[in-house]
């Protein structure tokens, strides 16, 4: 299933087809930076700890990410193609794979 770029919003968990979990952390113009987990992830069943420790965030266009292929996924008991992170949890999804520059150099540009 592809995501319709409207359905792309920062703060938002969504999960590949290939097991890869990505949180969005910020968006600008067409442009997005995303914390991507490792592919093959074991299903989470409650957001206890996010999955992108030690992963490089990446940024692409809006259009990029929604091409990929994602699947509905169940957590904290509710399926849906995507899933709100709480302030917290967004916070630690950016320090896990040390964003917070290039999100503040999106968010200037």
């Amino acid at each position: 299933m592809k995501l319709k770029e409207k359905q792309v919003e920062v703060g938002y968990l969504y999960l590949t087809g290939a097991n890869q979990y990505r949180a969005v952390l910020a968006m600008k113009g067409e442009f997005i930076i995303y914390a991507p987990s490792v592919e093959g992830e074991k299903r989470l069943t409650a957001m206890a700890k996010l999955p992108f420790e030690n992963q490089p965030f990446k940024k692409c266009r809006i259009e990029t990410f929604a091409k990929k292929d994602y699947q509905l996924f169940e957590l904290n008991g509710v399926e849906a193609i995507k899933h709100q992170l709480t302030e917290s949890q967004l916070a630690e999804a950016i320090a896990q794979c040390n964003a917070k520059a290039a999100i503040a150099a999106l968010l200037a540009e």
